[in-house]
């Protein structure tokens, strides 16, 4: 290469004596006299000493500010002071020749590059192309770039293709706000960016492709959370003709392991068979349908035992409580904890503890004298114990009881093996449920999937046989370390057990046509029976680095108001721009 003979992580002690072109950043410059220093140079593989000798060489990198870009031509010689914790730590380059090649005109950088990850993060975000220099911060960029090429060949070995769907799509109700494309050609109508390339990929089933994958960008106009990027984000999507629920099982439990066991945080991943779990398993045991297997702590029913206590909290209501054996948290962690849970629960929690007699004490102990024995016998209390509590509706007792057993499995110890990848597929989700808002029966998560027992346990729950709230789907989620990996279904590709799912809703076939027609049409000339499923790659990712942020693997994200701060997007457009796509703004475009 015109620029370079090696990069700055090549060189080594058998290099010593050769003449070579090294290209880089200078990352720093340590005078010790008035012609002489150390200059670090780096580049994307690793960094080389340089050292300065002579008032000539000098004379070009004194005046040059750290992270210009340099080219130096030198011979490579042994140090006298190796650095073991360098990979290039036996040799130093002696330059003969030193260009400027991309002077930096900034005298102060936004933050130092090698903390970066210790700066405010809209810093870090509108100056992304230096927190990118951080060799930390470029490491999770290249995990993710070998984890999509491992799951490129992994799927493709199991005989799957991949195939790109479209963009530029029609707006489909799936459960999020999508992102809107105005038609220059059509006025008054849009496109729309997908959700997910659900219903291109049933429709590759019916056109008679066998398996399909791609690492499919989608589109949902949400807000951010920690594991959940605003604007778009990525996921190994797949699907399979003739396929049942655990054909998809077996492919994911062939292909993740290996994955996660070579290029995880932590080397031990579950082995195939995954954990099955059925949703209101999960939530009776576990507090949440995304369980961190990982902790040995589960979720118990209490709410006889605490029925006649005269604590108001208790009267009436659910209550579910979570055994520590062996817990130490002091009062003062014990407080912290507890209005942790009340903040991402919304519900607050109570405790008491077991004394070495086996009396309870502290927190709400007074209001249980009454009913320690029966506590005792039917949680397994021994002296030593915490015992939290959770109340309120079912689903409020639940969620506040989930996010304890998770706070109090991370904070005692002996409850948690932190270090490995613990994976579980939820199954067996309702297919619907009454909505919080109308009071009426609504699909409870994918109105694709199909209900299980098919178009005889709809017209069952039509008679008035059986509850239609007890009716599950073939529907699963995979599972992490608590984190929510995939949903996927055995998908309706029935068009009279769609409909009559839809009816169930208060929708007919008329809707149904209106607002799947593709799907609708397709399924009416013969569809095969088929499944998918289409983990989230980002998140992946983000459970490999051991991050807590899913910003910190993605190249380019944007920000918590799904603002990116680098390239000022979303940001005006011109009048004539807007007249073209047939758009006007009414009121004012805001700042």
């Amino acid at each position: 290469m015109a620029y370079r003979t090696h990069t700055c992580g090549e060189l080594r002690a058998a290099d010593a004596g050769k003449t070579v072109t090294i290209a880089g950043w200078m990352e720093n410059l340590r005078e010790v006299g008035s012609n002489f220093g150390f200059l670090v140079l780096r580049d994307f593989y690793g960094t080389t000493q340089v050292v300065i000798e002579s008032a000539e060489m000098m004379g070009v990198v004194k005046p040059t500010n750290k992270e210009s870009t340099l080219s130096v031509t030198g011979t490579v010689r042994i140090r006298e002071s190796k650095n073991p914790r360098q990979a290039t730590g036996e040799i130093e380059v002696v330059p003969t020749d030193i260009q400027v090649l991309g002077r930096c005109r900034h005298n102060e950088l936004p933050f130092e590059i090698n903390r970066s990850r210790e700066a405010d993060e809209s810093a870090r975000l509108k100056y992304r192309y230096l927190d990118l220099r951080n060799p930390e911060v470029k490491n999770n960029i290249l995990l993710r770039c070998q984890v999509v090429a491992a799951l490129r060949q992994a799927m493709t070995e199991e005989g799957f293709l991949e195939i790109t769907t479209p963009i530029l799509t029609a707006s489909s109700p799936e459960g999020a706000r999508d992102y809107l494309v105005p038609s220059r050609k059509h006025p008054g109508k849009f496109y729309a960016l997908p959700q997910a390339p659900q219903q291109f990929k049933q429709l590759l089933m019916t056109a008679g492709f066998d398996r399909y994958f791609q690492i499919a960008p989608c589109f949902r106009d949400e807000d951010a959370r920690g594991d959940r990027s605003p604007g778009e984000f990525y996921q190994l999507d797949m699907e399979m003709a003739f396929a049942t629920q655990d054909d998809v099982f077996a492919v994911l439990e062939r292909v993740l392991p290996p994955i996660f066991a070579k290029y995880g945080k932590y080397s031990i991943a579950s082995a195939a068979p995954f954990k099955r779990i059925s949703f209101r398993d999960a939530m009776e045991t576990y507090g949440t349908d995304k369980p961190d297997l990982r902790i040995d702590l589960v979720v118990q029913d209490a709410t006889e035992l605490c029925s006649a206590t005269s604590f108001t909290p208790f009267q009436g209501k659910s209550v579910k409580a979570v055994v520590v054996s062996g817990c130490k948290l002091a009062r003062k962690a014990i407080d912290k904890l507890c209005a942790e849970v009340e903040v991402q629960s919304g519900s607050k929690p109570y405790w008491c503890k077991v004394d070495d007699k086996g009396e309870l004490t502290g927190g709400v102990s007074k209001f249980l004298k009454e009913q320690k024995d029966a506590l005792t016998e039917a949680l397994g209390l021994t002296p030593g114990c915490f015992i939290g509590f959770a109340a309120g509706t079912l689903g409020e007792a639940q969620k506040c009881a989930g996010v304890l057993r998770s706070k109090l499995g991370a904070a005692c110890e002996g409850h948690m093996d932190a270090e490995r990848y613990e994976f579980c597929w939820i199954v067996d989700f309702p297919m619907y449920e009454i909505g919080e808002e109308s009071g009426e029966l609504e699909f409870c998560h994918n109105p694709f999937s199909m209900p299980s027992g098919g178009l005889e346990t709809l017209l069952r729950a039509e008679r008035g046989e059986i509850d239609p709230l007890s009716i599950t789907a073939d529907q699963y989620d995979l599972v992490c370390n608590g984190v929510e990996l995939s949903s996927g279904a055995v998908r309706n590709h029935d068009p009279e057990i769609m409909v009559k799912a839809f009816e169930m809703v208060r929708l007919g076939e008329a809707d149904v046509k209106a607002k799947f027609p593709a799907l609708y049409n397709a399924f009416s000339y013969g569809a095969p029976p088929h499944a998918g499923i289409a983990p989230g790659v980002d998140r992946m990712v983000m459970l490999l680095a051991g991050e807590d942020s899913i910003r910190e693997i993605i190249p380019f994200p944007m920000n918590k108001n799904a603002q990116d701060v680098m390239m000022s997007a979303p940001s005006p457009v011109e009048p004539r721009q807007l007249e073209e796509v047939h758009i006007a703004i009414v009121g004012e475009a805001e700042e």
